[in-house]
């Protein structure tokens, strides 16, 4: 019965407390630099007390290192690192392997996607220094997972559901080619969720002001088990900028839907306790730009979404009629006033509005315009789900049963939770029998599992004292403290601890030559390719590199296929470059890969 891990994103201390109540077995969460996510950085108390918040749990708290370090910042991240230790983190995620040149306390290393784990060579060196889990580049298909799984012992975490990047992560270098803010630094503009003009060769206009490098958001919670099968045990959420209401809802949703994949599997959750969230989870029903299981079984439909980069949330149904500020359309959907609705208009451009009011199938819209006979309606903002989910208060206990016994020294209450963890305390000195048995039993049993604002839940009370006794409310409170007390003592004691930290050995690297690419930007990082049969290497983009003219985005992402304008879709169509340009005027030319069947963003300076 091998643990399965669901891993949710905290931008911040309450965003990861929610999660752990919502179910997750783990989080992820930026310090307070060096994070992949600048704007999601967290002090070390917070972290700390994350960490002392999850741990009662058999919960796990990693931290993300995963950016690019120069020189002058390898001291301080070192200093970091030993501090996160400190407070009790049981891992970080790094992308930059200078950092395993340093003298680091014993942590698990798990190898951000940033490290681009896309083969089974890569994904085995890493296994070979010393990393403990890989995180898989999202582009992978079922098949090499497997072959992963299948030639390595190492952890594999793949992310199954958020947002995509449309470029391989850790190898686009778009948004800090456009504006010097780079992604493998924290950085990243999100140049890809911006309008863009396509034009072919000749300069003839394909799509105007289109959001064409812009992605739909990954879902895969139907083919969980199918994952599980091929060898995945840590499932991640993307989402260290969202916020609490979509950490919620998604870690709720994702844990029912994991929990009934694992059972007929014989597998079983990373950390314990049950969880109560308080409310039904829909991940449609906060930030949602539609599902997609991108590559998971290859190219099979458009991953796009062109009309917008934001939120579409779920689909309301076609307009039948309109008259005025009236749109008639037949739903499934409860529509309240309030709720905020989205389509696409006859132009492209993405609108809003939101609903007056409701009448059987007739909606008095705020601002109807735009929307005719047959444009469909999104719901992205449902006004009661989110109330619901603000009120709710989520709970998670783990399940404790209790055993009252007479011991030669007086009362033991034992205690013993789900994890067979157990411990007592007593209630010294003599007893007498209870004159009113049947009420004494009944006043114990109510007092003992009132476990109030602890973990625990009581599964049971087992009344071992024969006859009764009669012992005071606050006695019997005392005691039950007390237990509980020593069996968190006793959890912590027992909680399974994972130590790490790299291997140094001379185990040959896949490559014997990196380009800028390979994301090396200090000495320590030259330094282990070096050791590891590296021999031409080239500096990180983020050193100061001339971008023009040069590759800025690697992608299994195609426009052409996105647009109908695929060779396997048209025999017509032949697989010539497409140029990009945006309201700057930056031109990117793309160029397709039809044997590996992917695309290549270059930069090629002002129009």
């Amino acid at each position: 019965m091998r643990a399965t891990e669901l891993l949710a994103p905290a931008k911040d201390r309450v965003c990861g407390e929610t999660a752990i109540l919502c179910g997750a077995d783990a989080v992820y969460i930026g310090a307070a630099r060096f994070g992949a996510r600048a704007a999601a950085a967290n002090a070390l108390d917070d972290i700390a007390a994350l960490v002392e918040f999850a741990h009662p749990y058999w919960a796990r708290v990693y931290v993300t290192l995963n950016t690019l370090l120069r020189d002058d910042e390898l001291a301080e991240a070192q200093r970091l690192v030993e501090r996160l230790y400190a407070v009790g983190v049981d891992g970080l995620i790094v992308q930059d392997v200078g950092l395993l040149e340093l003298e680091l306390p014993p942590l698990p290393l798990i190898a951000s996607t940033q490290m681009h784990n896309h083969t089974v060579e890569r994904v085995a060196f890493l296994e070979s220094v010393g990393f403990q889990r890989v995180i898989l580049a999202r582009e992978l298909a079922l098949d090499q997972i497997r072959a992963i799984r299948a030639r390595t012992n190492i952890e594999l975490e793949c992310f199954v559901h958020g947002a995509l990047c449309v470029g391989y992560s850790g190898q686009c270098y778009l948004s800090y080619a456009l504006g010097g803010r780079s992604g493998n630094r924290g950085e990243c503009a999100q140049p890809c969720r911006k309008p863009y003009t396509l034009r072919d060769g000749a300069g003839a206009v394909l799509a105007r002001d289109s959001h064409l490098l812009s992605l739909q958001d990954l879902d895969l919670s139907e083919h969980l088990g199918e994952l599980l099968d091929a060898g995945v045990r840590a499932f991640k959420i993307e989402g260290r900028l969202k916020d609490r209401a979509y950490v919620a809802n998604a870690t709720a949703y994702y844990r029912s839907r994991l929990d009934a994949a694992m059972a007929s599997r014989g597998l079983v959750p990373s950390s314990s306790g049950r969880s109560h969230p308080g409310f039904v989870a829909d991940p449609a029903k906060t930030f949602h730009r539609g599902g997609s299981t991108y590559f998971l079984f290859g190219r099979n439909a458009p991953v796009g979404m062109p009309a917008t980069p934001k939120a579409t949330g779920e689909r309301v149904g076609a307009a039948r009629r309109v008259r005025g500020a009236i749109v008639e359309v037949h739903t499934d959907l409860e529509l309240h006033p309030g709720d905020g609705l989205c389509f696409v208009d006859a132009q492209g451009h993405f609108r809003g509005t939101s609903v007056v009011a409701v009448n059987g199938d007739q909606l008095t819209l705020a601002k109807p315009a735009g929307i005719r006979r047959g444009t469909v309606l999104w719901r992205n903002l449902d006004r009661a789900f989110l109330r619901a989910l603000a009120a709710s208060r989520p709970e998670r206990r783990l399940a404790v049963h209790m055993t009252l016994e007479a011991v030669p020294e007086g009362l033991r209450l034992a205690v013993r939770d789900e994890d067979g963890v157990a411990a007592a305390a007593l209630h010294p000195g003599a007893w007498a029998p209870a004159r009113q048995p049947a009420q004494a039993r009944a006043t114990m049993q109510r007092q003992l599992a009132r476990t109030g604002n602890t973990p625990f839940a009581c599964a049971g009370v087992r009344i071992a004292v024969e006859p009764p006794c009669f012992l005071p409310v606050s006695a019997l409170n005392a005691l039950r403290r007390a237990a509980l007390d020593r069996l968190l003592q006793a959890r912590a004691a027992q909680r399974p601890v994972r130590l790490g930290g790299a291997v140094r050995n001379e185990v040959p690297f896949p490559e014997e030559a990196l380009s800028f690419t390979g994301n090396v930007l200090n000495a320590r990082a030259r330094a282990f390719y070096r050791r590891h049969g590296v021999r031409d290497i080239e500096p990180a983009a983020e050193s100061g590199l001339d971008l023009r003219g040069r590759q800025v985005m690697t992608t299994r992402y195609c426009v052409r296929y996105q647009l109908g304008l695929c060779p396997e879709q048209d025999p017509a169509q032949r697989p010539a470059p497409l140029f990009l340009t945006d309201a700057e005027g930056h031109v990117l030319e793309l160029r397709f890969e039809c044997q590996r069947c992917g695309m290549a963003v270059l930069l090629r300076g002002p129009s």
